[in-house]
């Protein structure tokens, strides 16, 4: 039965699932598998699906099943990926670009692509090139086409992608979240998200490049499909590079409670995998909770920075205290209140000068946030 939440994909117009398919476990099977693995998704409500993978047969076995639901079924597909002798080629040549788009398009059996990602960009260098040069032209020309509906762009890089983001070019953000690759600082080389030397001694809160992406995200309207959210698996297990093992609820929780979140993209290579992270769609709130875990890590440690966990809830005069720190946070980042900051907070129903300073939420943090001090904060900077 379908119980899956829907969220808004920025300012697309898109309604996404918040379970989303990832395409890697899709790779190398046959139809009967692609067929058994579509069959749970859309019974579960999966609307969405990232394909960066150019694997011609993979395309062909998921357009047939999707074809009888195509306008309804929203495509996160990449551009500069060609499928070459065989194997996955990432590419900057306009030529193979726009050569790979159309056998992409040909092979899903569709003429348009909802989101058309600019594939892995991780220096600065590589997206300077692309707003300037040919690539992005042709994005462009795609969009004004309706070929493809909206421009996106991959990224593991919070600086290279918070340039891409301040463009105005980019609509949507695939980007990975978790809560061991936020710790790190941007870096042009992918690997040490996951290399052991980055976890070596204890990392303190969010990287602020991550904070300032998320909070950018949010108030221009650019909507985030995450990937590596489990860490490629590593996160779930005990070698993960927190030194303690998560669930999938958890790490899923974890990335849709940041700012400007709408879909996880879920990857599975297994029929019980991907019914794994559909269960998060009707975990308990204890499932999901990752806030105790995250207090527990013996690498990472969490001290003042408010996760969005929901732990300081209930508060006796019914303020959404998470929230209110989220858009407090907002404003901060911007350095002056954005009018659909305002709004937001306008319509909760207690605002930060409704606090009585009981205290109750900050004993229950786990991160030790001065939660009253941010109420007070919020009162003064919304005036009320």
């Amino acid at each position: 039965m379908e119980s899956m939440r829907y969220r808004e994909l920025g300012n697309t117009g898109l309604s996404v699932s918040e379970i989303a398919l990832g395409c890697e476990g899709f790779n190398d099977r046959d139809d009967a598998f692609t067929s058994e693995m579509f069959g749970i998704a859309l019974a579960a409500g999966v609307n969405m699906m990232d394909i960066y993978s150019p694997n011609p047969d993979m395309h062909r076995r998921v357009g047939r099943e999707i074809s009888a639901c195509r306008d309804k079924f929203i495509l996160q597909a990449h551009l500069c990926t060609v499928w070459q002798d065989g194997q996955y080629k990432a590419t900057r040549d306009i030529a193979e670009v726009r050569q790979g788009f159309e056998a992409m398009l040909k092979n899903l059996g569709t003429d348009y692509i909802d989101v058309g990602m600019i594939h892995y960009v991780d220096s600065e260098e590589t997206w300077d090139g692309i707003v300037n040069g040919e690539i992005m032209r042709y994005a462009l020309e795609l969009k004004k086409a309706g070929r493809i509906r909206h421009i996106g762009l991959s990224s593991h890089n919070p600086i290279v992608a918070l340039k891409a983001v301040e463009s105005g070019l980019i609509e949507v953000l695939m980007f990975s979240v978790n809560p061991c690759y936020d710790l790190l600082p941007g870096d042009e080389d992918v690997e040490k998200l996951w290399a052991d030397e980055s976890y070596a001694g204890t990392l303190l809160n969010l990287d602020p490049d991550r904070e300032a992406l998320y909070e950018t995200c949010q108030r221009r309207g650019v909507g985030i499909t995450v990937m590596k959210a489990f860490g490629g698996g590593d996160l779930l297990t005990e070698d993960s590079p927190a030194g303690k093992a998560l669930t999938a609820a958890q790490c899923i929780h974890y990335a849709l409670t940041r700012p400007a979140v709408a879909s996880v993209m879920a990857g599975a290579r297994t029929a019980e995998e991907l019914k794994t992270s559909l269960h998060y769609e009707e975990a308990s709130d204890e499932e999901r909770d990752y806030a105790a875990a995250l207090a527990e890590f013996p690498k990472i440690k969490w001290e003042g920075h408010c996760m969005y966990c929901g732990h300081c809830a209930p508060c006796p005069m019914q303020i959404d205290v998470a929230s209110v720190t989220k858009f407090l946070n907002l404003a901060r980042a911007q350095g002056f209140v954005p009018e659909t900051v305002r709004e937001h907070y306008a319509v909760l129903r207690a605002h930060g000068g409704d606090c009585i300073e009981c205290g109750s939420c900050e004993s229950r943090c786990p991160f030790r946030v001065p939660a009253m001090e941010n109420m007070r904060a919020a009162r003064e900077l919304f005036g009320k």
